[in-house]
C-alpha cells in the first residue's frame, strides 16, 4: 500500500510517499480501508520532534490521529464490528496513523461513521470534536447561562466548541482573525472579536465563568485574560507548549487538556451529526502525496479550518 511517513524528525521534508506492507490486524483490531485522515498541529509536532516526550513514535511513523473507513478485515475477538462497517475514531497518538490506504486501529476506538455526511469528511471529527467536548464539558462543567470566552475559535476545534457551547445554552464569546469570523459567527457565536485589530482583554467587558484557550499565544497573554474570568470560574487551555494559569486567590481553577478516546462521547458528536446538531466544516481536500505541503503551509500560518487528507485515486 502507498503510505506518507518520515524516517527522521524535522521539517515537512521528511515526510515521504512510499510503499509500505500492508498492516495485518491483531487481536481486538480492525483493518480499515482508509476513506481520509486529517491534519491536525499534533501532527506538526509529532513529525519535527517537539512531542519526543509525550509522544515517543518508534521510526518510520505514518501521521494521523483521525481517520474514517471502512472495515476491510477483522482480528481476533472482535465482535462489534464486521467487513464493510463504514467507521469513524481517534486513533493512539504513538501507533501508525492514517496517512495511508489501510490503518489497523484497535476496535473499541471505533464508532459507526455518520450517514448525513460523505464518510472521507467524517474525519474530520474524532480528535477536534473529542478535544471541544472534553474541554466543555468534562473539564469546565460548562452549563446553560453561562459565559464562555473561547480564544482561537477560528481553528477546527474552535468550530465544534462554538456550537457546543451554544447548544448547551451558553453565551459564547469567540475571538476569530477576519478570516474565520464569519464561519465562527454562522457556528453560533453571540460575540465575535477580531484579535488582529482588537485586544480580547479590552474587547470582554464583563466576567466570563469559563475561558477555552485553543490559540498558541504568549504566556503572558493568557495570564490577562485570566483577569476576564469571574470568581470560582475555570481556564481550560489546549495548547500544551503555553502554561495553564489559574488565579487561587479568586478560586479560578486552572485545567490543561489532554484530550483522549472515548467511543461513547464520539458517538454522541455523531449522532448530533445525523440529527442535523452539530456541523462539520472542511475546508478542503487533499491527495494523501500532497501531505507534506499541508505540513509546509500549517507550519507558516496558512492554513485557515480543518484539512482533509484522502488516498490519492489509484
Amino acid at each position: 500500500m502507498k503510505a506518507m511517513r518520515f524516517h527522521d524528525y524535522g521539517d515537512p521534508s521528511v515526510l515521504r510517499y512510499e510503499d509500505v506492507e500492508t498492516p495485518d490486524p491483531g487481536a481486538g483490531e480492525v483493518r480499515i480501508r482508509v476513506a481520509a485522515s486529517a491534519f491536525n498541529p499534533v501532527d506538526d509536532g509529532i513529525r519535527g520532534g517537539y512531542l519526543q516526550d509525550p509522544f515517543p513514535v518508534e521510526l518510520p511513523h505514518t501521521p494521523g490521529i483521525e481517520v474514517s473507513g471502512t472495515v476491510d478485515e477483522v482480528g481476533d475477538g472482535v465482535a462489534s464490528l464486521s467487513a464493510g462497517d463504514a467507521v469513524v475514531g481517534f486513533l493512539p497518538m504513538v501507533a501508525p496513523g492514517a496517512a495511508a490506504e489501510y490503518v489497523v486501529a484497535p476496535a473499541e476506538s471505533l464508532v459507526p461513521a455518520p450517514t448525513s455526511i460523505p464518510l472521507a469528511d467524517a474525519a474530520a471529527l474524532p480528535m477536534v470534536g473529542l478535544t471541544a467536548y472534553q474541554a466543555l464539558f468534562d473539564d469546565a462543567a460548562l452549563t446553560a447561562g453561562q459565559r464562555v470566552l473561547i480564544n482561537g475559535a477560528g481553528g477546527a476545534v474552535g468550530g465544534y466548541a462554538v456550537q457546543l457551547a451554544k447548544r448547551a445554552g451558553a453565551h459564547v464569546i469567540a475571538t476569530a482573525s477576519p478570516r474565520s469570523r464569519d464561519r465562527v459567527r454562522s457556528a453560533g457565536a453571540d460575540e465575535v472579536i477580531d484579535h488582529t485589530s482588537t485586544a480580547v482583554t479590552a474587547a470582554v467587558t464583563e466576567p466570563v465563568d469559563v475561558l477555552v484557550n485553543l490559540a498558541r499565544i504568549a504566556p503572558d497573554d493568557l495570564v490577562a485574560l485570566v483577569a476576564r474570568v469571574r470568581p470560582g470560574g475555570v481556564v481550560v487551555n489546549t495548547v500544551p507548549t503555553i502554561p495553564t494559569p489559574g488565579d487561587e486567590e479568586r478560586g479560578v481553577r486552572a485545567v490543561g487538556v489532554f484530550v483522549r478516546s472515548d467511543a461513547e462521547q464520539l458517538s454522541k458528536l455523531v449522532a448530533m451529526i445525523d440529527r442535523g446538531e452539530l456541523r462539520v466544516d472542511v475546508a478542503e481536500h487533499v491527495p494523501l502525496s500532497e501531505l507534506a505541503d499541508v505540513h509546509a503551509r500549517a507550519g507558516a500560518g496558512e492554513l485557515s479550518g480543518k484539512v482533509v487528507v484522502v488516498p490519492d485515486a489509484a
